[in-house]
């Protein structure tokens, strides 16, 4: 029996930059984390905090990185330009001494023409009847 291994979208790089991560929580109160980048690509990146709040799966967060990290090689251009739109889409194992995730994989949200590498005006969109 042969297990399906899924394959990656973007090629990762081992960046470790700071940033943050912004969200609502179930009551609409806005919530702030810090994260350390530890995987960065095109798709997403995989984070770890040390935050005692636990962020749920599918959340959406937007991430910014702090200054200084827009410099560097093996950055996405959304990671540099500000923040980005993303979903939590896998949680860590829980650390035993706060009980919440050691790290989220994010996936960045984004327009799929811009990875197609289309564009696509807007002005006169044909319509379907």
């Amino acid at each position: 029996m042969k297990l399906f291994k899924p394959t990656r979208t973007a090629e990762r790089h081992p960046v470790a930059l700071s940033a943050r991560l912004t969200w609502k929580d179930p009551s609409g109160a806005v919530r702030f984390a810090s994260v350390i980048t530890r995987d960065v690509s095109e798709a997403g990146v995989w984070v770890e905090t040390d935050g005692p709040a636990a962020i749920p799966l599918y959340r959406l967060v937007h991430m910014q990185l702090e200054r200084g990290g827009r410099e560097l090689a093996g950055v996405p251009d959304r990671l540099r330009d500000g923040r980005v739109l993303s979903a939590v889409w896998r949680i860590g194992p829980c650390k035993r001494s706060t009980g919440t995730p050691e790290g989220y994989a994010l996936r960045f949200l984004v327009d799929p023409r811009d990875n197609a590498g289309e564009r696509i005006s807007h002005e006169r969109m044909p319509v379907a009847s």
